[in-house]
């Protein structure tokens, strides 16, 4: 029987569980003075909440709340969201597209992981899977069920395919019983995945 070399691989001494490969690689670049850990909790801490989803979310609250702002993103979200400030690292070339009554919109990538990082921040691993982004085209509906959103037949279900030119941004409807609320408020009630069009925001 051939010697199992499993044990003499590297990647055998590692960790299984991807949270503590990352934490493990992080020791030891540390250990090497590759890395600085306070630079890197910044670069996390500035994707992870200074740069979206709360981005994002602010966009969004304010389109449900201003009609010229939302008239104006639908027009060129590009121009907008950069007068907010919300541009560079894969937050060019932005289109806003709008959640309605009769139409619900969803964002994938089918060749790579094209995503609007100003806006919403880290993408979720499930967004790079190539199962979310076969089947996104696929079947639609069944990978909003797997989300928890189950939309009626009479619901149009349209799937963009963001792509280096273009990155879309799904504005979610705003829901009832919210009329009263604030933007800081109604910032609260959207999430990344709403964005995305794999959620809907639900009035607290």
């Amino acid at each position: 029987m051939p010697h199992d070399h499993s044990h003499d691989d590297p990647h055998a001494l590692l960790p299984s569980d991807p949270a503590l490969r990352v934490k493990a690689l992080e020791t030891l670049l540390t250990r090497k003075g590759l890395i600085d850990p306070a630079a890197l909790d910044e670069i996390i801490d500035t994707y992870a909440h200074r740069v979206g989803p709360r981005n994002g979310a602010r966009v969004v609250a304010k389109a449900w709340t201003d009609p010229a702002f939302r008239a104006a993103l639908m027009e060129d979200a590009t121009a907008v969201v950069a007068e907010l400030g919300f541009y560079g690292r894969q937050g060019e070339h932005m289109v806003a597209v709008e959640n309605t009554p009769q139409v619900h919109n969803m964002v994938v990538c089918t060749l790579c992981s094209c995503y609007p990082w100003p806006l919403l921040g880290i993408p979720p691993t499930w967004y790079k899977s190539d199962a979310y982004r076969a089947r996104a085209v696929r079947e639609p509906r069944k990978v909003l069920a797997d989300f928890g959103v189950s939309l009626p037949e009479e619901i149009a279900v349209r799937v963009w395919d963001s792509t280096a030119e273009v990155r879309y941004l799904v504005i979610p409807q705003r829901p009832d019983g919210t009329e009263g609320m604030d933007e800081e408020t109604l910032m609260t009630l959207v999430s990344r995945d709403s964005m995305i069009g794999t959620a809907v925001p639900e009035a607290q």
